[in-house]
């Protein structure tokens, strides 16, 4: 039985992660900064207030979970807000910065003396942050933030690897959820949550700093 902190708990992908990781015994430690009813109905430890853009909120964080250990970190929070070229939106670009590349480096940082030999980090990225992958341009603020996120991850895995701690840089496919728009293409949390259970399982030092798609695709940088 794994201790797994998730980060953005509280919705979609998040919530999902927890479902799935207390139905097969995991101990679950649920970050957000507000929990939705959904979270709070699956009666696993909440730890709200937290938004990961604060040192100080980080650091209250760590005061609460007092040395506990964990085993599995995933990186799950983040937003999306959509930043054309015709509309270019410094402010928005700089916040998707902070909330989805700086949050987790800095919380991956501060939690490293709860982590341990064969502790995982997990990086919740996008194929949008991929280089190779954009055929469609737009998005800059999101699209840029990824691409930080997925350097972030694969510096995190080289560091890391010394310390025994392995690094997971996952895409969990167009997913059904409020940040899509409940999109009709999407899959539910549930299919991908699935999937990235798997990679997560199977992650090693020998495969720290992968991108993977939750289906099992390495994806193109």
């Amino acid at each position: 039985m794994a201790t797994t902190l998730i980060t953005g708990a509280n919705r979609g992908i998040g919530t999902e992660y927890c479902r799935q990781l207390q139905r097969r015994g995991d101990t679950v430690v649920a970050v957000c900064r507000t929990p939705s009813p959904e979270l709070e109905s699956l009666g696993v430890r909440i730890e709200p207030g937290v938004d990961i853009t604060s040192p100080e909120a980080i650091a209250a964080l760590v005061r609460r979970l007092d040395g506990l250990p964990l085993d599995v970190v995933i990186h799950n929070a983040g937003i999306l807000e959509r930043t054309s070229l015709e509309d270019l939106d410094a402010e928005s670009i700089r916040r998707q910065f902070a909330v989805n590349a700086l949050g987790p480096l800095q919380l991956s940082r501060a939690l490293l003396p709860l982590l341990h030999p064969g502790s995982k980090l997990a990086l919740m990225t996008s194929r949008m942050g991929s280089l190779a992958d954009n055929s469609s341009g737009g998005s800059y603020g999101y699209r840029m933030s990824k691409v930080a996120l997925c350097m972030a991850g694969k510096s995190l895995a080289i560091d890391l690897k010394p310390r025994g701690i392995a690094v997971a840089i996952l895409h969990p496919g167009l997913v059904s959820t409020r940040m899509t728009g409940f999109t009709p293409q999407g899959i539910s949390p549930e299919q991908a949550v699935r999937g990235l259970l798997q990679r997560i399982d199977g992650l090693t030092l020998e495969n720290s700093g992968t991108f993977w798609h939750a289906n099992g695709e390495v994806l193109p940088w």
